[in-house]
């Protein structure tokens, strides 16, 4: 009997100890470093610069930074990626990335195997150059290169940490398809319909050559589509609200923001 009652009461003690963490002061050191590597935070109002502050401070006691190749983790390595995957939990959904442990981050692009099936009995190996991925069970890879030229390029539609941490979002249900936990069962027939409408129009557009507004690796698979728009939401609002409204307003009900105020 004491263990259920445990169990029972560990949703609300961790909500507690969280309520806590948020409350904490935020560094001065700390919001020097996200006023300089997120743009859009000096164009937030108090309320939601105090909101993204608490979120940082529970990613950064929740979860583990490891410095890989020889990379030394810093607090501005530590604090940027908190900040900007803080982004995505602004909706207040309660949840702080539940199935990630541990944050790795190399200097620049790192090498990984992947084996592929080429015939029924035949698989090869090769090494692939990637700047960041999030398909592992438990753990999120990063480029602080990649990332810096992410903080000096914003609004170009590309940033590793939204687009790693989009895919967290999407896991969270269990699999990799394009689709977060959404807030009520009546939202995940209009979110298919959009995204799927969208899914396809995409690959259209780029299997014909038109400029696109989202990068053409959002035709790689659902789930890959979601990271991208989630990119593209954040980094060009105004351009994503012109040509994909009906997306857009998806994200704006899913992510309960509107960047277009930001820029």
């Amino acid at each position: 009997m004491v263990i259920i009652a445990l169990i029972w009461l560990m949703p609300a003690l961790i909500k507690l100890r969280r309520q806590a963490i948020k409350n904490r002061p935020f560094p001065l050191h700390s919001e020097a470093i996200v006023k300089q590597n997120l743009i859009y935070y000096k164009h937030f109002p108090q309320t939601l610069r105090t909101r993204l502050q608490g979120h940082i401070n529970v990613i950064l006691a929740e979860k583990q930074f490891i410095g890989c190749g020889g990379l030394e983790i810093t607090e501005e390595i530590k604090v940027t990626i908190a900040a900007v995957s803080a982004l995505l939990l602004l909706n207040e959904r309660g949840e702080y990335y539940p199935k990630l442990h541990s944050i790795l981050v190399y200097p620049s692009a790192y090498l990984v195997k992947q084996v592929q099936a080429v015939s029924n009995y035949v698989v090869q190996e090769s090494k692939v150059v990637r700047l960041g991925e999030s398909w592992s069970k438990d753990q999120i890879v990063l480029s602080w290169s990649q990332i810096k030229y992410d903080i000096e390029n914003w609004q170009d539609g590309h940033n590793v940490i939204l687009h790693e941490f989009a895919h967290q979002l999407d896991s969270e249900n269990g699999s990799f398809n394009g689709v977060p936990i959404l807030e009520h069962k009546s939202d995940y027939a209009s979110w298919a319909k959009v995204f799927t409408r969208e899914y396809q129009q995409l690959i259209k557009n780029v299997g014909r050559g038109a400029k696109t507004v989202m990068n053409e690796y959002g035709t790689t698979n659902p789930a890959e589509f979601f990271a991208v728009a989630t990119e593209t939401f954040f980094e060009k609002p105004k351009q994503m609200a012109q040509h994909h409204s009906a997306l857009y307003n998806q994200l704006t009900r899913y992510y309960k923001l509107e960047p277009r105020e930001w820029i």
